[in-house]
């Protein structure tokens, strides 16, 4: 049981939150991390990282009782002793997303397509290479054809033209939410996934089995993609100094930019109080 006064779950996002600039997580904040877990606070990393990164994700939060990944869409408990047990798996149709991009492209033109087709472990994204993409030796090129000829866990998407801000908003006007949820994480491209799936949802997922109500949930983030999780906790949420101008917005606390280990600094002062 979670001591009086503490949130019941603590859930933060990873890039651009706890995992700094140079891609580590400080010791410091492993140390913090490992200190909520024996104070009784079950810790999850919420993230929009797919299941083709879990080793990566789990050295970056190592703390965590559960992940939510792939913005919502694939959460894992990991606190089972007979090994780490998924609890979600939410996929696009590949029919559905060749729709919603045809239908895309007749408003704002042509995309640059990737999608996150496979969950095996380290699996290359598919689709159009662009060079703003940080991963590059992740990266295998594929027809349209072939990116959408089964089910993906997420497709990203951006225009020479717009702003991913920009896009992102048209989108949102083009593409019901009923048909597919719509995002952005920083990295310049409109996340599509299932709809449903966002870190809101992925993390009612763990709260339910933890029976743990959103209100005793304290959040961290820095980018739109978190915005709904900001929306479901309850306890606090916690935006990081380098956060999008939204999420600040929405942030009922601001902590120490990302490159200060501005999460642990943040949870160092709640478990001193």
């Amino acid at each position: 049981m979670a001591r009086p006064g503490l949130p019941k779950l603590i859930a933060t996002d990873l890039d651009g939150t706890l995992v700094r600039s140079d891609e580590t997580v400080s010791a410091y904040t492993h140390e913090v991390l490992d200190r909520v877990r024996a104070a009784g606070i079950p810790v999850v990393g919420a993230t929009g990282r797919g299941p083709r990164l879990t080793e990566l994700t789990r050295n970056d939060i190592r703390a965590a009782d559960f992940l939510v990944m792939a913005g919502g869409g694939w959460v894992v408990d990991q606190s089972d002793p007979a090994g780490p047990l998924v609890l979600r798996d939410e996929r696009l149709p590949g029919p559905v997303l060749a729709r919603l991009l045809a239908d895309l492209e007749a408003v704002v033109g042509p995309l640059t397509v990737m999608v996150e087709g496979s969950d095996e472990h380290e699996s290359p994204l598919w689709g159009d290479y662009h060079p703003s993409w940080p991963y590059p030796e992740m990266f295998e090129a594929r027809t349209r054809a072939e990116c959408v000829a089964g089910d993906v866990v997420k497709a990203f998407v951006r225009t020479a033209d717009h702003h991913v801000d920009e896009l992102l908003a048209t989108a949102r006007r083009v593409l019901p939410p009923q048909v597919a949820t719509l995002t952005q994480a920083g990295l310049g491209f409109v996340e599509i996934t299932a709809p449903g799936v966002d870190k809101a949802s992925g993390l009612a997922v763990v709260a339910h089995r933890l029976g743990v109500d959103p209100a005793d949930v304290l959040v961290f983030g820095d980018m739109p993609n978190d915005l709904t999780m900001f929306g479901w906790a309850g306890w606090s949420r916690v935006a990081v100094a380098n956060a999008h101008p939204t999420l600040r917005a929405a942030a009922d606390e601001v902590t120490l930019r990302n490159d200060d280990d501005g999460v642990a600094v943040y949870l160092d002062r709640l478990l001193s109080r």
